[in-house]
């Protein structure tokens, strides 16, 4: 079994990747910014190990936090050599007055990223 500390060392290359492209699909965008919690890196993920409850495979999830502990995005590598990640924009978005941008999520695995908004009707 693997240690939490080799599954990070084994992942961080591709997570470095991951949260490059969600920081440029962010900044495509127009926002230049996200305010005190600033874009994803991988290093600054708390990391713990956990069993998918479908495939029962050990997989890494690593969690963001902004000011308070506040969960603010997440990444989780499954065992099949995809992953799941989403970061909390909350900002509205630039060209679409009715809506603002919750988060950005991004899927895939090593050589195929895809990532897309969430975005949210503005509030009345």
């Amino acid at each position: 079994m693997n240690t939490l500390q080799q599954k990070i060392n084994e992942y961080r290359p591709l997570g470095d990747v991951i949260c490059q492209e969600i920081t440029q699909a962010i900044q495509k965008l127009g926002l230049v910014e996200l305010g005190e919690s600033g874009f994803p890196v991988f290093e600054q993920a708390d990391f713990r190990l956990v069993v998918d409850p479908y495939s029962r495979c050990e997989d890494l999830a690593g969690y963001w936090y902004g000011a308070h502990k506040r969960l603010i995005g997440q990444i989780q590598f499954h065992g099949d050599g995809s992953f799941y990640a989403k970061y909390d924009v909350l900002k509205p978005h630039p060209t679409k007055k009715h809506y603002f941008i919750d988060v950005m999520n991004a899927w895939g695995k090593e050589g195929y990223i895809k990532t897309e908004p969430k975005l949210l009707e503005m509030p009345e």
